[in-house]
Protein backbone atom coordinates (compact mmCIF):
# COMPACT_ATOMS: atom_id res chain seq x y z
CA UNK A 1 0.00 0.00 0.00
CA UNK A 2 1.41 2.95 -1.14
CA UNK A 3 1.80 6.41 0.37
CA UNK A 4 0.10 8.08 -2.44
CA UNK A 5 -2.83 5.85 -1.98
CA UNK A 6 -2.97 6.24 1.79
CA UNK A 7 -3.50 10.03 1.13
CA UNK A 8 -5.71 9.69 -1.44
CA UNK A 9 -8.31 7.33 0.65
CA UNK A 10 -8.26 10.13 3.40
CA UNK A 11 -8.76 12.70 1.00
CA UNK A 12 -11.52 10.38 -0.02
CA UNK A 13 -13.11 10.14 3.52
CA UNK A 14 -12.67 13.89 3.90
CA UNK A 15 -14.67 14.81 1.63
CA UNK A 16 -17.53 12.14 1.93
CA UNK A 17 -17.53 13.47 5.90
CA UNK A 18 -18.14 17.28 4.57
CA UNK A 19 -20.69 16.35 2.18
CA UNK A 20 -22.32 14.31 5.16
CA UNK A 21 -22.76 16.82 7.28
CA UNK A 22 -23.29 19.82 5.06
CA UNK A 23 -26.83 20.25 6.96
CA UNK A 24 -25.00 21.16 9.92
CA UNK A 25 -26.57 24.47 9.73
CA UNK A 26 -29.86 23.60 10.12
CA UNK A 27 -28.31 24.21 13.77
CA UNK A 28 -29.25 27.66 13.19
CA UNK A 29 -32.82 26.90 14.04
CA UNK A 30 -31.33 25.95 17.60
CA UNK A 31 -30.22 29.24 18.70
CA UNK A 32 -32.96 31.31 20.27
CA UNK A 33 -30.60 32.37 22.41
CA UNK A 34 -28.66 34.33 20.06
CA UNK A 35 -31.45 36.93 19.49
CA UNK A 36 -31.42 38.46 16.21
CA UNK A 37 -28.24 38.24 14.20
CA UNK A 38 -27.59 41.90 12.85
CA UNK A 39 -23.96 42.07 13.01
CA UNK A 40 -20.92 40.52 11.37
CA UNK A 41 -19.64 39.22 15.03
CA UNK A 42 -22.47 37.31 15.81
CA UNK A 43 -21.53 35.23 12.18
CA UNK A 44 -18.51 34.28 13.57
CA UNK A 45 -19.91 32.99 16.77
CA UNK A 46 -22.95 30.98 14.73
CA UNK A 47 -22.20 27.12 15.63
CA UNK A 48 -23.12 24.88 12.21
CA UNK A 49 -21.40 27.13 9.62
CA UNK A 50 -18.46 26.26 7.89
CA UNK A 51 -16.03 29.00 6.84
CA UNK A 52 -17.46 30.00 3.59
CA UNK A 53 -20.92 30.17 5.06
CA UNK A 54 -19.64 32.57 7.88
CA UNK A 55 -18.18 35.02 4.63
CA UNK A 56 -21.55 34.78 3.46
CA UNK A 57 -23.52 35.29 6.41
CA UNK A 58 -20.82 39.27 7.15
CA UNK A 59 -21.70 39.87 3.09
CA UNK A 60 -25.75 39.64 3.97
CA UNK A 61 -25.99 39.66 7.47
CA UNK A 62 -29.62 40.83 7.07
CA UNK A 63 -30.25 37.62 5.42
CA UNK A 64 -29.48 35.56 8.37
CA UNK A 65 -32.89 36.11 10.26
CA UNK A 66 -34.92 34.85 7.29
CA UNK A 67 -32.21 32.12 6.87
CA UNK A 68 -32.54 30.86 10.43
CA UNK A 69 -36.32 30.88 10.14
CA UNK A 70 -35.81 28.99 7.02
CA UNK A 71 -34.02 26.11 9.46
CA UNK A 72 -37.32 26.09 11.59
CA UNK A 73 -39.45 25.60 8.40
CA UNK A 74 -37.77 23.03 7.06
CA UNK A 75 -37.57 20.78 10.44
CA UNK A 76 -41.42 21.48 11.12
CA UNK A 77 -42.18 20.54 7.57
CA UNK A 78 -40.23 17.17 7.93
CA UNK A 79 -41.72 16.49 11.31
CA UNK A 80 -45.19 17.30 9.69
CA UNK A 81 -44.65 14.79 6.52
CA UNK A 82 -43.06 11.84 8.84
CA UNK A 83 -45.06 11.94 11.93
CA UNK A 84 -46.49 8.60 10.97
CA UNK A 85 -43.12 6.82 10.51
CA UNK A 86 -40.64 5.18 12.08
CA UNK A 87 -37.96 7.83 11.52
CA UNK A 88 -40.19 11.10 12.42
CA UNK A 89 -37.38 13.72 12.13
CA UNK A 90 -36.82 13.94 16.15
CA UNK A 91 -34.10 16.68 16.55
CA UNK A 92 -31.33 16.56 19.06
CA UNK A 93 -29.70 18.88 20.55
CA UNK A 94 -26.56 18.77 18.65
CA UNK A 95 -24.93 18.66 15.12
CA UNK A 96 -26.05 17.52 12.85
CA UNK A 97 -29.96 18.00 14.02
CA UNK A 98 -31.63 14.93 12.79
CA UNK A 99 -28.33 12.79 14.28
CA UNK A 100 -26.27 10.60 12.10
CA UNK A 101 -29.14 9.79 9.92
CA UNK A 102 -28.92 12.40 7.68
CA UNK A 103 -25.09 11.55 7.50
CA UNK A 104 -26.28 7.81 5.51
CA UNK A 105 -27.14 8.29 1.95
CA UNK A 106 -30.55 7.14 2.16
CA UNK A 107 -33.93 8.29 0.98
CA UNK A 108 -34.64 10.19 3.97
CA UNK A 109 -31.44 12.23 4.14
CA UNK A 110 -32.61 13.20 0.34
CA UNK A 111 -35.80 14.40 1.69
CA UNK A 112 -33.72 16.45 4.64
CA UNK A 113 -31.32 17.81 1.91
CA UNK A 114 -34.57 18.94 -0.56
CA UNK A 115 -36.77 20.61 2.26
CA UNK A 116 -33.90 22.75 3.62
CA UNK A 117 -32.86 23.95 0.51
CA UNK A 118 -36.51 24.48 -0.64
CA UNK A 119 -37.03 26.06 3.25
CA UNK A 120 -34.25 28.92 2.65
CA UNK A 121 -35.54 29.83 -1.25
CA UNK A 122 -38.80 30.11 0.06
CA UNK A 123 -38.04 32.11 3.81
CA UNK A 124 -35.58 34.63 1.64
CA UNK A 125 -38.11 35.41 -1.09
CA UNK A 126 -40.69 35.96 1.76
CA UNK A 127 -38.47 38.23 3.49
CA UNK A 128 -38.01 39.93 0.06
CA UNK A 129 -41.35 40.89 -1.08
CA UNK A 130 -42.64 41.62 3.16
CA UNK A 131 -39.70 44.52 2.68
CA UNK A 132 -37.61 43.38 5.01
CA UNK A 133 -34.47 42.84 3.21
CA UNK A 134 -33.00 46.47 1.52
CA UNK A 135 -31.06 43.80 -0.89
CA UNK A 136 -34.36 42.82 -2.63
CA UNK A 137 -37.86 43.31 -3.13
CA UNK A 138 -40.71 42.36 -5.31
CA UNK A 139 -40.18 40.85 -8.58
CA UNK A 140 -40.14 43.83 -10.93
CA UNK A 141 -39.15 41.78 -13.88
CA UNK A 142 -43.12 40.75 -13.81
CA UNK A 143 -44.59 43.64 -15.52
CA UNK A 144 -46.59 44.84 -18.40
CA UNK A 145 -50.07 42.99 -19.89
CA UNK A 146 -50.38 39.27 -20.08
CA UNK A 147 -51.12 37.49 -23.13
CA UNK A 148 -54.17 36.54 -21.05
CA UNK A 149 -55.31 40.00 -20.96
CA UNK A 150 -54.98 40.91 -17.09
CA UNK A 151 -52.41 43.48 -15.99
CA UNK A 152 -49.19 42.32 -13.97
CA UNK A 153 -49.23 44.74 -11.44
CA UNK A 154 -49.02 43.95 -7.12
CA UNK A 155 -45.69 42.30 -5.09
CA UNK A 156 -44.98 39.25 -7.44
CA UNK A 157 -42.77 37.16 -5.20
CA UNK A 158 -38.95 37.08 -6.29
CA UNK A 159 -38.24 33.63 -6.07
CA UNK A 160 -35.04 34.10 -8.51
CA UNK A 161 -33.53 36.20 -5.89
CA UNK A 162 -34.48 33.29 -2.48
CA UNK A 163 -33.33 30.35 -4.92
CA UNK A 164 -29.82 32.19 -5.92
CA UNK A 165 -29.05 32.88 -2.20
CA UNK A 166 -30.45 29.21 -1.47
CA UNK A 167 -27.37 27.46 -4.02
CA UNK A 168 -24.85 30.00 -3.16
CA UNK A 169 -25.72 28.91 1.17
CA UNK A 170 -26.72 25.59 1.14
CA UNK A 171 -24.83 24.26 -1.77
CA UNK A 172 -21.46 26.11 -0.64
CA UNK A 173 -19.81 22.69 0.81
CA UNK A 174 -20.18 20.57 -2.30
CA UNK A 175 -19.53 23.20 -4.71
CA UNK A 176 -16.09 23.16 -2.79
CA UNK A 177 -12.94 22.65 -4.86
CA UNK A 178 -12.66 18.71 -5.27
CA UNK A 179 -16.08 17.75 -4.05
CA UNK A 180 -16.90 15.44 -6.56
CA UNK A 181 -17.97 12.23 -4.33
CA UNK A 182 -21.34 10.49 -5.08
CA UNK A 183 -22.78 11.86 -1.84
CA UNK A 184 -21.61 15.59 -2.85
CA UNK A 185 -23.55 14.73 -6.20
CA UNK A 186 -26.63 12.97 -4.43
CA UNK A 187 -26.80 16.28 -1.95
CA UNK A 188 -26.32 18.55 -5.04
CA UNK A 189 -29.31 16.96 -6.97
CA UNK A 190 -31.67 17.20 -3.96
CA UNK A 191 -31.04 20.26 -2.90
CA UNK A 192 -32.04 21.43 -6.56
CA UNK A 193 -34.97 18.80 -6.51
CA UNK A 194 -36.30 20.72 -3.52
CA UNK A 195 -35.55 24.23 -5.18
CA UNK A 196 -37.66 23.43 -7.75
CA UNK A 197 -40.71 22.09 -5.92
CA UNK A 198 -41.08 25.69 -5.29
CA UNK A 199 -40.56 26.66 -9.04
CA UNK A 200 -42.77 24.73 -10.67
CA UNK A 201 -45.77 25.27 -8.43
CA UNK A 202 -45.81 29.19 -8.45
CA UNK A 203 -49.49 30.09 -9.46
CA UNK A 204 -50.98 33.24 -10.41
CA UNK A 205 -53.11 35.49 -7.93
CA UNK A 206 -55.57 38.17 -8.70
CA UNK A 207 -57.54 40.84 -7.30
CA UNK A 208 -60.40 42.47 -9.53
CA UNK A 209 -61.01 45.97 -9.79
CA UNK A 210 -64.56 48.03 -10.48
CA UNK A 211 -67.70 49.31 -9.29
CA UNK A 212 -69.76 47.18 -7.10
CA UNK A 213 -66.65 44.54 -7.25
CA UNK A 214 -66.73 44.24 -11.05
CA UNK A 215 -63.82 43.06 -13.36
CA UNK A 216 -63.55 46.07 -14.95
CA UNK A 217 -59.58 45.47 -14.62
CA UNK A 218 -57.40 42.75 -13.04
CA UNK A 219 -54.38 43.08 -11.72
CA UNK A 220 -52.04 39.77 -11.13
CA UNK A 221 -48.81 39.05 -9.52
CA UNK A 222 -46.74 35.43 -9.60
CA UNK A 223 -46.78 34.43 -5.56
CA UNK A 224 -44.56 30.72 -4.07
CA UNK A 225 -47.32 27.89 -3.16
CA UNK A 226 -47.77 27.46 0.38
CA UNK A 227 -44.69 25.71 1.78
CA UNK A 228 -47.41 22.82 3.20
CA UNK A 229 -47.75 22.20 -0.47
CA UNK A 230 -44.02 22.34 -1.40
CA UNK A 231 -43.32 19.46 1.50
CA UNK A 232 -46.41 17.43 0.00
CA UNK A 233 -44.81 17.60 -3.40
CA UNK A 234 -41.53 16.59 -1.86
CA UNK A 235 -42.30 13.99 0.22
CA UNK A 236 -44.16 12.60 -3.06
CA UNK A 237 -40.71 12.50 -4.52
CA UNK A 238 -39.35 10.71 -1.39
CA UNK A 239 -41.93 7.82 -1.78
CA UNK A 240 -40.79 7.26 -5.26
CA UNK A 241 -37.11 8.53 -5.00
CA UNK A 242 -34.66 6.40 -6.89
CA UNK A 243 -31.45 4.73 -5.91
CA UNK A 244 -28.98 5.39 -7.80
CA UNK A 245 -24.20 4.89 -8.05
CA UNK A 246 -21.86 7.11 -9.79
CA UNK A 247 -20.55 6.25 -12.73
CA UNK A 248 -18.16 7.65 -14.88
CA UNK A 249 -19.04 9.82 -18.25
CA UNK A 250 -15.98 11.18 -20.21
CA UNK A 251 -14.59 13.53 -18.16
CA UNK A 252 -17.78 14.05 -15.59
CA UNK A 253 -18.55 11.97 -12.83
CA UNK A 254 -22.46 11.62 -13.03
CA UNK A 255 -25.49 9.67 -10.90
CA UNK A 256 -27.11 6.94 -12.89
CA UNK A 257 -29.86 4.71 -11.51
CA UNK A 258 -28.35 1.55 -10.09
CA UNK A 259 -30.89 -0.96 -11.86
CA UNK A 260 -30.91 -0.14 -15.66
CA UNK A 261 -34.17 -0.84 -15.93
CA UNK A 262 -35.37 2.27 -14.19
CA UNK A 263 -35.98 4.94 -16.10
CA UNK A 264 -33.47 8.13 -15.38
CA UNK A 265 -34.63 10.23 -12.73
CA UNK A 266 -35.46 13.88 -13.32
CA UNK A 267 -33.93 17.21 -12.08
CA UNK A 268 -37.04 16.95 -10.17
CA UNK A 269 -36.93 13.84 -8.68
CA UNK A 270 -34.95 12.56 -5.27
CA UNK A 271 -32.14 9.94 -5.23
CA UNK A 272 -30.54 7.97 -3.00
CA UNK A 273 -27.20 5.79 -2.60
CA UNK A 274 -28.46 3.88 0.49
CA UNK A 275 -31.08 1.81 1.66
CA UNK A 276 -32.67 2.87 4.69
CA UNK A 277 -32.29 1.23 8.10
CA UNK A 278 -35.65 0.03 8.96
CA UNK A 279 -35.86 2.49 12.11
CA UNK A 280 -37.17 -0.29 14.23
CA UNK A 281 -35.14 -0.23 17.64
CA UNK A 282 -32.95 2.48 19.57
CA UNK A 283 -29.25 2.42 18.88
CA UNK A 284 -27.08 4.26 21.25
CA UNK A 285 -24.32 4.37 18.80
CA UNK A 286 -26.44 6.37 16.07
CA UNK A 287 -27.58 9.61 17.61
CA UNK A 288 -30.96 10.35 16.04
CA UNK A 289 -32.40 6.44 15.53
CA UNK A 290 -34.97 6.52 18.38
CA UNK A 291 -36.66 3.18 17.37
CA UNK A 292 -40.64 2.99 17.58
CA UNK A 293 -41.06 1.81 21.40
CA UNK A 294 -43.46 4.08 23.14
CA UNK A 295 -45.09 5.46 19.60
CA UNK A 296 -48.35 5.52 19.52
CA UNK A 297 -49.54 4.14 16.47
CA UNK A 298 -53.14 3.32 14.76
CA UNK A 299 -54.48 0.07 15.35
CA UNK A 300 -57.01 -0.20 12.29
CA UNK A 301 -54.82 1.45 9.76
CA UNK A 302 -52.83 -1.27 7.38
CA UNK A 303 -50.20 1.79 6.40
CA UNK A 304 -46.91 2.65 7.44
CA UNK A 305 -49.01 4.25 10.97
CA UNK A 306 -49.93 1.48 11.94
CA UNK A 307 -49.69 -0.93 14.83
CA UNK A 308 -48.11 -4.15 12.67
CA UNK A 309 -45.86 -1.55 10.93
CA UNK A 310 -44.89 0.78 13.26
CA UNK A 311 -44.04 -1.75 16.09
CA UNK A 312 -42.16 -3.92 14.09
CA UNK A 313 -44.20 -6.75 15.03
CA UNK A 314 -43.27 -6.20 18.52
CA UNK A 315 -46.88 -5.81 19.48
CA UNK A 316 -48.39 -2.99 21.69
CA UNK A 317 -50.32 -2.10 24.49
CA UNK A 318 -53.82 0.03 24.91
CA UNK A 319 -54.48 2.53 27.66
CA UNK A 320 -57.65 4.56 28.03
CA UNK A 321 -57.30 7.98 28.76
CA UNK A 322 -59.88 11.00 29.30
CA UNK A 323 -59.61 13.77 26.86
CA UNK A 324 -61.10 17.15 27.36
CA UNK A 325 -62.65 19.19 24.10
CA UNK A 326 -64.82 22.05 23.12
CA UNK A 327 -68.37 21.23 22.14
CA UNK A 328 -71.62 22.57 21.95
CA UNK A 329 -70.00 25.98 20.56
CA UNK A 330 -72.51 28.77 20.36
CA UNK A 331 -71.63 31.98 18.52
CA UNK A 332 -73.46 35.07 20.73
CA UNK A 333 -73.82 38.89 19.02
CA UNK A 334 -72.33 40.43 19.62
CA UNK A 335 -69.41 38.89 19.43
CA UNK A 336 -67.79 35.32 20.80
CA UNK A 337 -68.32 32.14 20.80
CA UNK A 338 -68.87 30.15 24.06
CA UNK A 339 -68.33 26.52 24.39
CA UNK A 340 -69.15 23.87 27.30
CA UNK A 341 -66.20 21.53 28.19
CA UNK A 342 -66.62 17.81 27.04
CA UNK A 343 -64.80 14.74 28.22
CA UNK A 344 -64.54 11.16 27.19
CA UNK A 345 -62.70 8.24 27.08
CA UNK A 346 -60.63 7.54 24.03
CA UNK A 347 -57.76 4.40 23.37
CA UNK A 348 -54.43 4.92 22.83
CA UNK A 349 -51.81 2.37 21.28
CA UNK A 350 -48.42 2.67 22.36
CA UNK A 351 -45.81 0.37 20.71
CA UNK A 352 -43.84 -2.21 23.31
Amino acid sequence: MTEEYVLRCVLMLCCALLSANASNWLYLAKLSSVGSIRDEETCERLRGLIQRQVQICKRSVEVMDAVRRGAQLAIDECQFQFRNRRWNCSTLESMPVFGKVVTQGTREAAFVYAISAASVAFAVTRACSSGELEKCGCDHNVHGVSPEGFQWSGCSDNIAYGVAFSQSFVDVRERSKGQSSSRALMNLHNNEAGRKAILSHMRVECKCHGVSGSCEVKTCWKAMPPFRKVGNVIKEKFDGATEVEQRKMGTSKVLVPRNSQFKPHTDEDLVYLDPSPDFCEHDPRTPGMLGTVGRQCNRTSKAIDGCELMCCGRGFQTQEVEVVDRCSCKFHWCCYVKCKQCRKMVEIHTCR
